[in-house]
């Protein structure tokens, strides 16, 4: 190892970068997409319904108890045995956002079980339903709890992003593999950017989610 064999820094990291921009839009609309299934699921796993709270239920332990890479390939090289065939940018998309959407709907769910019952009885004494209650009354106080654990599932993923490169999605990861078989060497300078480039997402991110958590125990 040499030091000029950093200078390939330069000349991979506007690829680098390019990898970047689709790790962080596919990291931001599988959250969107994982918060509408994860309050979904949320509100499901909560309700009298048996047979409902059931089917959610085994969903969430299915997909939090399997490898986030398992269900990258089951998506992306098993749907097509059945005739789905989606490419790796859609795919890698609806993995993550099955994913995110189990684990943020026990987000969901403790920040609505955070909220006191009364709450709930008082909007049902004012002539609500139930789900009317919990859209007007209840969630808009949970959200706000719920919102730095949100952050870390989204710093989570986007750290867990760089599996998509076994699927040929072009980002971070994905090009650092091809540039380090295209030159054949140089892996330390090309993963220490990729690991930069991580963490420059990150670390910000980190900080805005401890500096949201404090301020909420303070206004609690």
């Amino acid at each position: 190892m040499e030091l000029s064999d950093w200078l390939v820094i330069p000349e991979i990291l506007p690829l680098m970068l390019s990898g970047l921009k689709v790790t962080v839009v596919i990291t931001f609309f599988s959250v969107l997409t994982g918060l509408v299934i994860g309050t979904i699921v949320g509100l499901a796993r909560l309700s009298d319904n048996r047979f409902l709270c059931g089917l959610t239920t085994a969903y969430v332990e299915i997909i939090r108890g399997t490898p986030l890479m398992v269900q990258l390939f089951l998506i992306y090289y098993a749907l097509p045995e059945i005739g789905i065939h989606l490419p790796p940018m859609i795919a890698g998309w609806v993995a993550y956002s099955i994913n995110s959407g189990a684990y943020v709907s026990e987000v969901v769910r403790g920040g609505i079980q955070s909220i006191d019952s009364g709450q709930m009885e008082a909007a049902r004494s004012l002539g609500m339903s139930w789900w009317q209650g919990m859209r007007y009354v209840v969630l808009p106080q949970a959200f706000r709890n719920i919102m730095p654990p949100l952050g870390n599932e989204f710093i989570m993923l986007l750290k867990d992003s760089s599996l998509m490169a076994v699927i040929a999605v072009p980002e971070v990861m994905r090009y650092a593999n091809l540039m380090v078989g295209r030159k054949g060497g140089y892996a330390l300078p090309i993963y220490v950017t990729a690991g930069l480039l991580y963490l420059a997402l990150t670390l910000p991110l980190s900080l805005v989610v401890r500096r949201a958590e404090r301020g909420l125990a303070k206004g609690d």
